[in-house]
């Protein structure tokens, strides 16, 4: 379903496919609505006790029947005490199945994020991508905690209450039916109104939520530069366009339910002033009257729940919207459905016709091809938006080529379980990104199972001994959020690492060392020449010191592969290459 269609679809809708498309929550549903229907059936017992009592034992009697009385009204409180207990037990498994449903719908939305295309989820700011998984889901959960339950007791109740009162005055039962339906027109027409404004509440928290995200992420440069004042202002002007869109739809609610309230009085005095000029009789006694305006109060008392409900449901209905426009979204690179394996021992690299764009109108590589012999040692170079970058992440199925097809040992990535792909093509960036906590659980993404012995021998077998006994914790050495308590060099060790530990047969980097420290440098350069011998390698290279040593250089023009051969052939030719060179030997190289 698309964007547009999505922001059209009714919140009714947009609901009704939340629950069609989440088991947890139909499961067991027509027994809940069953108890929430027999609660409302339980309480007549009430009205019709009243009417008994009033033109039974208290009008036209001589001495009032005390012990009538009571029995009645103990019988009137045991059908309200079990009204209470089934419409609870409603209220129970509806929570528990809107819980476990929206923790379902949750970890299906995080899992849909992960698996789309880099692309997509790059054009979204993190805070709207959290919102989605935190803020959007929640409510979800608070209008099924609460106004699930309402709506379905709420429901049954109108539908009972209005079927009684047309059993005991027709004509009154008319009148109340009218307005009833005169009033819901008028809700629907009101909820569209409500709609569009949750569905802007919705977008203002997300773009809150990537405001805040981006000041607190960019906090370090944000104080080098001395922005704190424009970016608080920024932050700020988020946060008022969300409080004045939240204002708007509460103000908006507030007189919806001020609307209903409103309702309920007009109704009841309609119902009183009828059921007085017509006068009392057979058919219109006195218990009668007030048994009447019970159901009335029964069914005015849902509908004044329901209108609030109405303000919880534009908020759930705004959230579905936004979740699926996720779900809906294709998964661009998934698993093919018959995977085919990797040969064993080495690996070849083949390029076949590809075509690769970012943007139609800017296409990037035309019909590349070029293969790469196992255990070869490349260097890709170029100026910057030459293709370096893509290329490597073509090569690791981060994109997937337009046309044409990407090959590593004879198989096109396409055919490769992820499994099977990341297992023995690893792909190491020019940043490595830790996450917040230790190193030995850092380098265990590159394998889960790893043993701390096991990531102790990655250490030893990439030299960097000394470097983890100077940390005061070693393995345990806490890197923080994004590494920040490590240097950009010991965030790169640490991604090396990760690499080493997982074995694989071709091993894809974005120049590991271009941002690394001095003091660092000469650790890093040679963690890398051990990572990468015995494998096919190749390396995006931002200094033409790494491009020096390579067995092949590939050289990239506005995504045309221009040249190729070592450093020494390439000097000879004075093309391309010669001149990032002499560019770069100057300091002057725009390689980066």
């Amino acid at each position: 379903m698309s964007e547009e269609t999505l922001s059209r679809s009714g919140t009714a809708r947009a609901l009704g496919r939340a629950i069609t498309e989440t088991p947890a929550l139909r499961r067991g549903m027509g027994l809940t609505v069953a108890l929430a229907g027999l609660g409302t059936l339980i309480q007549l017992v009430v009205p019709i006790a009243i009417q008994q009592v009033i033109d039974n034992d208290l009008l036209g009697v001589d001495e009032v029947d005390v012990g009538s009385v009571v029995g009645t009204g103990a019988v009137a409180l045991v059908a309200m005490f079990a009204a209470f207990l089934v419409r609870r037990q409603a209220l129970v498994r509806l929570a528990n199945a809107s819980a476990t449903g929206l923790s379902e719908l949750r970890v299906r939305t995080f899992e849909h994020l992960h698996r789309l295309s880099i692309l997509v989820t790059e054009a979204e700011r993190r805070g709207a991508l959290v919102a989605r998984v935190t803020s959007d889901i929640a409510s979800i959960q608070d209008f099924m905690d609460w106004g699930g339950v309402g709506l379905l007791i709420g429901v049954a109740q109108v539908v009972v209450a209005m079927i009684a009162m047309l059993i005991y005055r027709f004509d009154l039962a008319l009148v109340v039916l009218a307005a009833v339906v005169v009033y819901t027109i008028l809700l629907f027409w009101i909820q569209r109104i409500l709609s569009r404004a949750h569905d802007k509440v919705r977008k203002r928290v997300a773009q809150s939520l990537g405001a805040m995200g981006e000041a607190i992420s960019g906090l370090p440069v944000i104080r080098a530069y001395g922005a704190e004042e424009e970016t608080r202002a920024k932050v700020a002007d988020a946060l008022d366009e969300q409080f004045k869109s939240e204002y708007r739809t509460a103000m908006f609610g507030a007189s919806l339910f001020s609307s209903a309230e409103l309702f309920a009085g007009l109704i009841t005095a309609a119902v009183i002033g009828i059921g007085v000029v017509t006068g009392t009789g057979a058919e219109m006694s006195a218990g009668t009257l007030l048994a009447f305006l019970f159901l009335v109060n029964l069914l005015v008392q849902p509908i004044q729940t329901l209108v609030e409900t109405l303000n919880h449901a534009q908020s759930a209905g705004a959230g579905v919207r936004r979740i699926f426009r996720i779900l809906d979204s294709p998964i661009e690179i998934d698993d093919p459905e018959v995977p085919v394996r990797l040969p064993a021992g080495e690996l070849d690299i083949e390029f076949c016709h590809v075509d690769f764009f970012y943007n139609e109108d800017a296409p990037l590589f035309a019909d590349l091809n070029l293969h790469i012999e196992p255990g070869t040692r490349v260097a890709v170079v170029g100026e910057t938006g030459s293709g370096k970058s893509t290329f490597s992440k073509l090569l690791t199925r981060i994109h997937d080529p337009v046309d044409g097809s990407v090959m590593v040992g004879g198989v096109s990535l396409k055919s490769l379980a992820t499994d099977d792909l990341r297992r023995r093509v690893t792909y190491v960036p020019q940043e490595g990104f830790l996450f917040d906590t230790t190193i030995a659980d850092n380098i265990r993404y590159g394998k889960p199972d790893a043993t701390d012995e096991q990531i102790n021998a990655a250490i030893a077998d990439l030299e960097l001994d000394a470097w983890l006994a100077s940390l005061p914790g070693g393995l345990s050495t806490p890197v923080g959020e994004r590494g920040t308590q490590l240097s950009a060099g010991e965030r790169q060790l640490v991604a090396l690492a990760r690499a080493w530990i997982t074995s694989p047969d071709v091993l894809v980097l974005d120049e590991a060392t271009s941002a690394v420290d001095p003091a660092l440098e000469v650790q890093t350069r040679r963690a890398m020449e051990r990572l990468i011998a015995g494998r096919t390698s190749v390396t995006v290279a931002h200094r033409l010191s790494t491009a020096e040593a390579a067995d092949e250089i590939l050289v990239f023009d506005q995504g045309v592969l221009v040249e190729r051969g070592n450093h020494n052939e390439l000097l000879a030719a004075e093309g391309v290459y010669t001149a990032l060179y002499a560019d770069w030997v100057k300091g002057t190289a725009k390689v980066d």
